[in-house]
């Protein structure tokens, strides 16, 4: 009984939607020049219809339909903005080399991961930040991160996989990503906060991926209270670090390595009248987009790799007698 105030609710709010919907739509004169297709419900737009189809596997299918209806240029509504589907060699080309378009998050991506972040500023500050992040990347340097990496997975394949008939590759895949991640960007040790912010983070994600309402009982709402955790653990880490360079350079001592990972790395640089490149608030919101971006995108390849492996016993011998 205590779920049914909840039910009310949320039939009252969608029904709200779909009647302002219907009597303002046809009180809106259709601006001129602007491509086919529909915006939608407010907030909704084509979102489920996309999430359901990537969870089935069929996003390319429902994005090829769209295209079979609306043709290669069409307008729709997605995670609450407003969104022009382009497809096919010259839409590439216009929006990947015109100086018209600047690449920008939709609101509720902002609203998780920041406004300060290389996704979505431009010109000279996009500059500035890209400069701060590659020195991270220096060629020297990332052979410097190897070794930390190798005992990450040293120790992940002990405790997760030795001994074990069976693993379930993807979920061990996720782990181990994450604990590179926070090792090597954060300088964050194993315990409970890292535990904290693996499930944080994975809040996060599932926001990123969820329609943008901002109520008690959804996915975008809890992803919003997973980022501001996630980000007080950040700015906490980047104010110790920070205290930590103000006493070395207090006691006049030279400073520690200042890229044993990221956060210090970006406190650590200075612009040519010898201030700080980075504010606070932009090196936790990028290391916010650091912690997101290549958690998906290298475990799922590295799960595909093993799969590969297991089915490829050549190959896989071929490594183990080359180890």
């Amino acid at each position: 009984m205590d779920c049914v105030p909840v039910v009310v609710a949320l039939v009252v709010t969608i029904s709200s939607i779909a009647i302002i919907h219907l009597l303002t739509r046809g009180n809106k004169p259709c601006p001129p020049k602007l491509p086919p297709g529909s915006l939608g419900l407010p907030v909704i737009g084509q979102s489920l219809a996309l999430l359901r189809a990537m969870r089935g596997d069929g996003g390319s299918r429902w994005i090829r339909d769209r295209i079979d209806r609306y043709g290669p240029v069409s307008k729709l509504s997605l995670f609450g903005t407003p969104t022009v589907l382009l497809a096919g060699p010259a839409a590439n080309k216009f929006t990947f080399f015109s100086s018209a378009l600047s690449t920008r998050q939709p609101r509720s991506v902002q609203r998780i991961l920041g406004e300060k972040s290389i996704l979505d500023i431009h010109g000279a500050d996009h500059r500035r930040i890209r400069g701060a992040l590659l020195e991270f990347l220096r060629p020297d340097m990332l052979r410097t991160y190897v070794g930390r990496i190798d005992g990450e997975v040293r120790r992940h394949l002990d405790e997760s996989w030795a001994g074990r008939p069976t693993v379930t590759v993807l979920p061990l895949m996720k782990q181990l990503t994450f604990d590179i991640i926070s090792a090597l960007l954060f300088g964050l040790e194993r315990g409970a906060a890292r535990d904290a912010l693996a499930d944080d983070s994975a809040r996060m994600l599932e926001g990123m991926w969820a329609i943008p309402a901002n109520l008690p009982f959804t996915a975008f709402s809890r992803s919003l209270k997973a980022s501001r955790r996630a980000r007080r653990v950040l700015e906490g880490i980047t104010r110790g670090k920070k205290a930590s360079q103000l006493l070395e350079h207090g006691n006049g001592k030279a400073p520690s390595n200042s890229n044993s990972d990221l956060i210090t790395c970006l406190l650590s640089l200075t612009d040519d009248l010898g201030d700080r490149l980075l504010t606070d608030e932009e090196i936790v919101d990028n290391a916010m987009v650091a912690l997101i971006a290549g958690h998906d995108t290298s475990s799922i390849l590295m799960t595909f790799m093993v799969r590969q492996l297991a089915n490829d016993p050549v190959t896989l011998a071929a490594m183990v007698q080359g180890k």
